[in-house]
């Protein structure tokens, strides 16, 4: 049986932020967009059809924590979440991955995908803190510990 591991491009340009139940939860790093993303803990899936029925159950609900998390960061950041996006594509990293990704009217991709726009603004490092200080406290009030 093949042992599960990120894919380096998931690596790449992200945050390790908490092992959850099923998912590795990462801060993506990129200052425009608070931005987490998951990774479920399951070696070969690229679908989630590929998960079992309690795994596909479990990915919704931390789905919905990482939600929760992105808003907090926008709070935190001063700039609140005002739609939430969550996709699962992987046309260029094929590895099982969900983006949660918190939108406003007035970013720079509106009302656009966020993928290929720009280049990304890695977080100063105190605003890195904030960032993952204000997911943790969410997904740690979800029941999620680190």
């Amino acid at each position: 049986m093949d042992k599960f591991s990120i894919t380096p491009a998931l690596i790449q340009g992200t945050e390790p932020l908490l092992s959850l139940g099923l998912c590795e939860a990462r801060l993506q790093n990129d200052a425009r967009w608070p931005w987490i993303v998951l990774i479920p803990r399951r070696a070969g899936a690229k679908e989630i059809e590929h998960l079992s029925k309690t795994d596909r159950a479990q990915l919704i609900e931390e789905e919905v924590a990482a939600g929760a998390a992105v808003r907090a960061m926008g709070s935190a950041l001063g700039r609140a979440v005002e739609k939430l996006n969550i996709a699962a594509l992987g046309n260029v990293t094929p590895q099982l991955h969900i983006h949660a990704v918190g939108r406003r009217s007035d970013d720079e991709a509106w009302p656009g995908p966020v993928w290929g726009v720009g280049v990304a603004r890695p977080y100063e490092d105190q605003v890195l803190e904030i960032a993952k200080e204000a997911a943790l406290g969410v997904l740690n009030g979800w029941g999620f510990k680190g």
